[in-house]
């Protein structure tokens, strides 16, 4: 028993050590230097809760706080509704189902910086030439309002993460009992009814995982937003990962970029972790 232990903490030792290099000790030194006047080199002096009093003002930081909460609401409810309903096409008795599984799941692939750019000359030249032809004003100039730049950055990331969230889910759906669906045959049920007092109680902890996940994602993204659309017009869809880096790298001001990340990352880990204590109560109750 004591070789079993000691083997387990030799094979955890590694990556313990990793996590904490990557990201327990950055998180305590940057929160450190979020409480400092630190220039990316230096620090002359402790300033306190400056920085944290300064963002309560900051409306730049607070619009693109609004903006990304909105915008994280709205692509996670479509993804997981989506990435669920690809889920169950694809599960069932289809000879082409392995074929879009690869299709659907190939966006997850391509990296955040390079779909922004194929989603840019989709809206810019595409969508501009469907609306120039058909007369439909709203499709031209996609990326030009705050609207449309919205709604650009939710298709793209629901084109990306769509197949990626439809692998958790299909992960699930397969390990459904058929008997519960035939008995439920038998027993009249529509499929409305199969899915809802079946299907998605058994697929809960798959929609805890998957709202995790898109959550987390949703929040942070920043590669996507940089290429598709900079943050304009007017900086009115730039996101809090973009006003960060702009805070810390454009501006120079690093200590308040910090202070603004660590603010950032209490936000995502409060809602993330709610949310997955709220869904896990949920599983137990269904």
């Amino acid at each position: 028993m004591k070789n079993k232990d000691l083997s387990f903490w030799l094979f955890l030792t590694p990556v313990l050590l990793a996590l904490a290099i990557v990201v327990f000790i950055p998180l305590i030194i940057g929160t450190y230097y979020s409480f400092t006047d630190w220039n990316g080199l230096t620090v002359t002096k402790f300033v306190g809760f400056e920085h944290y009093l300064n963002i309560l003002k900051d409306e730049t930081f607070i619009d693109a706080l609004k903006f990304t909460t909105l915008f994280s609401i709205v692509a996670v409810i479509l993804l997981n509704i989506i990435g669920l309903g690809l889920a169950i096409l694809v599960t069932q008795k289809l000879k082409s189902s392995n074929f879009l599984r690869t299709i659907f799941f190939m966006p997850n692939l391509i990296g955040g910086l390079i779909l922004g750019f194929i989603w840019q000359f989709v809206f810019i030249n595409v969508f501009g030439e469907i609306g120039q032809s058909l007369g439909i004003p709203s499709l031209q100039g996609w990326l030009s309002t705050t609207n449309t730049g919205f709604w650009g950055l939710v298709i793209l990331t629901i084109w990306q993460m769509s197949g990626y969230i439809m692998i958790i889910y299909i992960a699930y759906l397969q390990n459904i009992p058929n008997e519960l669906n035939e008995a439920a045959d038998i027993d009249g049920a529509s499929s409305l009814q199969r899915f809802r007092h079946i299907t998605f109680p058994l697929v809960a902890p798959a929609f805890t995982v998957s709202m995790f996940l898109t959550l987390s994602n949703a929040f942070k993204i920043y590669d996507q937003n940089l290429s598709l659309t900079e943050g304009g017009p007017f900086g009115s869809t730039q996101m809090v990962a973009m006003d960060i880096v702009r805070t810390a790298y454009t501006r120079n001001q690093l200590a308040y970029g910090q202070a603004k990340a660590v603010i950032f990352f209490i936000i995502i880990a409060v809602i993330a972790l709610s949310q997955v204590y709220y869904n896990k109560k949920r599983e137990v109750d269904l």
